[in-house]
């Protein structure tokens, strides 16, 4: 997963309101589908900046931050040092298609927001999830319905999926040893006259 286009926007994300609405919504679908006891161990993998753990945090324990994007990276330092994320956060350079999953680490919640759809090798991916995960836990996976290609258009090099089929997530996910799978309808992005739906997919493992 490619991260060019992350590390020049990183430093402006948020200044975008329509990305800052998105994930509140993700993150208030999360709040209401995963039973969060206040003291969960989150990852937030291809956090970003971090904006649904930054609305998460009231709710959860202790916060690790993954992104491959080192603007990203950098964007969420300055955010723990300003306060805005959690103290004590800590932030990891990960890319689960290519990276080992870490050793020694384990998580109640796993959080994705609109990350697997530039995930190439999607099964690899969910593995690593299900392998950070303690018995019981909960991954919480927002991303788009499938779509025609159009979302990506303008991005010639992208070479990942064009939203996903829920049923087909589904398969997926059970394959990659979750169980109790739901998907519900989370939030929508506008682009260029288009409305995509984004679904919230919760699985235990």
């Amino acid at each position: 997963m490619g991260t060019e286009h992350f590390d020049t926007h990183a430093a402006t994300w948020d200044d975008n309101p329509d990305t800052a609405r998105r994930a509140a919504e993700v993150a208030a679908a999360i709040a209401q589908a995963v039973p969060l006891a206040g003291t969960d161990r989150v990852l937030e993998y291809g956090a970003g900046t971090g904006l649904v753990t930054q609305a998460l945090a009231d709710r959860v324990g202790a916060v690790t931050l993954a992104d491959n994007s080192s603007g990203m990276r950098k964007v969420l330092g300055d955010k723990i040092a300003a306060g805005v994320l959690p103290q004590g956060a800590r932030v990891w350079s990960l890319d689960l298609e290519s990276d080992p999953v870490p050793e020694g680490e384990a998580f109640e919640v796993v959080i994705s927001s609109m990350v697997l759809h530039h995930v190439t090798d999607l099964a690899t991916v969910l593995e690593a999830f299900a392998r950070l995960l303690v018995p019981g836990g909960h991954l919480a996976v927002a991303d788009l319905d499938r779509e025609d290609g159009s979302f990506h258009a303008h991005h010639d090099s992208f070479e990942g999926h064009h939203g996903f089929d829920r049923g087909e997530l589904t398969w997926e996910l059970e394959t990659a040893g979750f169980a109790e799978v739901s998907v519900t309808d989370c939030a929508t992005i506008e682009k260029e006259g288009t409305t995509y739906p984004v679904f919230l997919a919760v699985a235990r493992r």
